[in-house]
C-alpha cells in the first residue's frame, strides 16, 4: 500500500459550478428555491444575454430546471435547482471549506 497524500482541495472544484456567475446563480436559487430571471439578472448585475448563456450551461449540466410561463400577461422565466444542482453546490462548498481550512492552517503543498 502506498502513502498517497490526499488530493489538493482545488482538484475537487467543478468548473461548471465554480465559475463566479454560475456559483452565484446556484447560491441564489438554493436560497430562494425558485427564482425569477429578472431578479437574478439584477441581483448578480448581469445582462439578460449573459445570464441566459450561464443558465444554458447549468441546464445542460442538469443542475437547474427552467420554467417559462406567464404572470398576468407578462412572459416570465423561473429557475430552480435540481437535486443534482443542490448536490453540486453542496460539494463545491465542501471543497471550498477544505481549501479555506488548509489556507488558515498555513499548510502548503507537499514538497516533491
Amino acid at each position: 500500500m502506498t502513502d498517497q497524500p490526499d488530493p489538493h482541495p482545488v482538484t475537487g472544484l467543478d468548473d461548471v459550478v465554480h465559475q463566479r456567475v454560475r456559483l452565484g446563480i446556484l447560491t441564489v436559487a438554493h436560497q430562494a428555491r425558485r427564482v425569477e430571471f429578472g431578479f437574478l439578472r439584477t441581483a448578480l448585475g448581469l445582462t439578460a444575454g449573459n445570464l441566459s448563456q450561464h443558465l444554458a450551461v447549468l441546464e445542460k449540466a442538469g443542475l437547474v430546471d427552467i420554467e417559462k410561463g406567464y404572470e398576468g400577461k407578462r412572459a416570465r422565466t423561473w429557475l430552480s435547482l435540481t437535486p443534482a444542482g443542490d448536490r453540486a453546490l453542496q460539494d463545491e462548498v465542501t471543497h471550498l471549506k477544505r481549501l479555506i481550512h488548509q489556507i488558515e492552517q498555513g499548510s502548503s503543498a507537499p514538497e516533491s
